[in-house]
């Protein structure tokens, strides 16, 4: 029973020791050109912070309009990007407030107050949102408790040039197995 903790004891120090003696090699050009070209998707807005409030002006209770958003880091091979924005916190369930797809992976971002129509350019197509409508509808919760509104970005390796008018779960189906990167900026907003 002696020999047998003596010879774990010099196991787990063996152990110990070689761990201790490995040493880190620099980062080599190459590994870092792969750092750099796996950077995350990234998605913001100027109109609001990370976890802030929604402005006003981008609610019902404002003119409604669509807010600014900007994204970078596309990965490589990104042919279409599909944009989503709903509240998972609505007393309904998941309330859906925005379904935009085949953005082209040229553009940089949206501006402020997308127009409400199908096309927004060519190939550039809006879906429905849970009111049944075209195009972007803002926060508009109940009084009560703040909602979150997460607007998500997904980059996909497929051209999503569909029809107008498609729902969030015929799009998210669509690129079932396409996306490449996802990414997703949340604001609040409370009544």
């Amino acid at each position: 029973m002696t020999r047998l903790v003596s010879l774990l004891f010099v196991s787990i120090f063996l152990l110990y020791c070689r761990g201790g003696n490995q040493q880190q090699k620099p980062s080599s050009p190459q590994s870092q050109k792969q750092e750099e070209t796996t950077m995350s998707l990234k998605i913001y807005s100027s109109a609001f912070d990370r976890g802030e409030r929604i402005p006003v002006k981008y609610t019902c209770d404002g003119p409604d309009l669509s807010p600014p958003l900007k994204w970078e880091n596309l990965p490589e091979g990104t042919k279409s990007l599909v944009l989503i924005c709903d509240d998972p916190d609505a007393p309904v369930g998941t309330w859906v407030h925005w379904v935009v797809y085949g953005i082209p992976p040229t553009l940089e971002g949206l501006e402020e107050n997308v127009p409400r129509t199908e096309t927004v350019k060519p190939g550039f197509r809006q879906g429905k949102n849970s009111w049944g409508r075209i195009g972007y509808g803002g926060p508009c919760p109940p009084k009560g408790k703040p909602h979150r509104y997460f607007f998500k970005l997904y980059a996909v390796d497929i051209s999503t040039d569909w029809e107008a008018g498609l729902s969030k779960e015929e799009v998210l189906k669509r690129i079932e197995g396409h996306i490449l990167a996802q990414a997703e900026w949340m604001g609040t907003y409370q009544r």
